[in-house]
């Protein structure tokens, strides 16, 4: 059995998949729990659904359709495997292939549309970007479908209905910016399907939802380490952060320095406050 990861909860899930079987391990019949997108990051296994049968390896994707029977084998790769899975909510899915109903279970060979998309998922794992896990799980799944239908996505255009909604949504989430509040939160607040949320916020800032959530929770954070003597801890917590590691990275990645050396030359200089608490690119 693989070790799950869970990495997310929501409309749209996230877990990691840990696979150590080797070639003399049994095949076992399973079954897709939901809508989903598997991206291989490492090792290799073969997978059969119905009569096709596939090989997989890095940068490939696996799909599963809901109740569908497939069988995953291990006869060619000894060093087991590991994969990013993305689950999504029978809505999500109804908005995302609209244009194209063909979702199948099976495989897809590498391809550098959907691979380069995977590895900015497994960036978002590893914090190394301020990049929310399932607005790149709907990105992969928008993109998936453009890719059997054989067309490209049209950049969405805000109507002036969506520049009021997303404007009470960016003064919504600067107001919920300390609490641990996700993408669904987010739409539900706004009162939309969380595909329809995305494009709608990113057509009108140019930024997603997650991002600006970030920049909103910086911004707040290096107004408090310039006015108050609070421990950074602190400060990353009263801001929304979860722990610490990860506002020291956002924190130097957006100012350039550390919270420390922030506080430092705000105290010697004030106009360090109109340098640095712009947002970051």
């Amino acid at each position: 059995m693989p070790t799950i990861r869970p990495l997310h909860a929501g409309a749209i899930s996230v877990a990691e998949y840990l696979c150590w079987a080797g070639a003399g391990t049994p095949a076992q019949t399973e079954y897709h729990r939901g809508w989903s997108i598997s991206y291989v990051r490492r090792g290799s296994f073969g997978c059969t659904c119905g009569s096709r049968h596939f090989q997989l390896i890095p940068g490939s994707v696996l799909v599963g359709r809901p109740d569908d029977e497939y069988l995953c084998t291990h006869d060619h790769h000894d060093g087991g495997d590991e994969c990013l899975a993305f689950f999504f909510a029978p809505e999500v899915v109804d908005e995302v292939r609209r244009r194209h109903a063909r979702w199948q279970s099976g495989a897809v060979a590498p391809l550098a549309e959907l691979a380069a998309l995977g590895e900015l998922a497994q960036s978002a794992v590893t914090q190394r970007h301020d990049i929310a896990l399932d607005e790149v799980g709907l990105a992969l799944a928008a993109r998936f479908i453009d890719l059997l239908a054989g067309t490209r996505r049209p950049p969405a255009h805000a109507a002036p209905t969506d520049h009021r909604r997303a404007v009470a949504s960016a003064l919504w989430i600067d107001a919920h910016s300390a609490l641990p509040i996700v993408l669904d939160d987010m739409a539900r607040a706004a009162g939309l399907s969380v595909y329809h949320y995305l494009r709608m916020f990113a057509a009108v800032f140019d930024v997603t939802p997650h991002q600006y959530l970030v920049r909103t929770r910086l911004r707040k954070a290096a107004r408090l380490l310039a006015d108050e003597d609070r421990p950074v801890t602190d400060v990353a917590l009263d801001v929304g952060f979860a722990d610490l590691s990860n506002f020291v990275r956002s924190f130097h990645r957006a100012a350039g320095v550390s919270p420390r050396a922030f506080r430092q030359m705000a105290r010697g200089d004030r106009k360090i406050l109109q340098e640095r608490l712009g947002d970051p690119p």
